[in-house]
């Protein structure tokens, strides 16, 4: 270790010990009888005709509209076979394919974290 550094240690653990505790934060208001401003969410779009014809919230630019939706053979037959609910049990999985041993490895870290959640050191 050079001088230097070691000149810096000594400094910064003086410096330590010194300190004592910090003090408690308080919050700092900007102005007198100023409320602050709710923040509100995009707005939500209630028209069943729209949601049906475009794909609502896809448009990520500021200008321009949402997409128009396609006619159901215009898209891959895999799109409608998506599971969208609850994900499979691991019985209900076939224990011969790479989704059924990632699901097997979540399920044990998550089992192995709540074990060593309880144990002390």
């Amino acid at each position: 270790m050079s001088l230097y550094t070691l000149f810096r240690i000594v400094t910064i653990i003086q410096r330590i010990q010194t300190c004592g505790y910090a003090k408690k934060v308080v919050a700092k208001v900007k102005g007198k009888g100023m409320m602050k401003q709710d923040l509100q969410g995009p707005e939500v779009c209630t028209d069943p005709v729209r949601l049906t014809t475009h794909a609502v919230g896809a448009n990520i630019f500021k200008q321009g509209e949402d997409p128009q939706l396609k006619p159901h053979d215009q898209y891959p037959e895999w799109l409608f076979e998506l599971n969208l609910g609850t994900p499979k049990k691991l019985n209900e999985m076939e224990p011969d394919t790479w989704e059924y041993w990632k699901r097997l490895r979540k399920e044990n870290i998550l089992r192995n974290n709540k074990l060593q959640k309880g144990k002390k050191f």
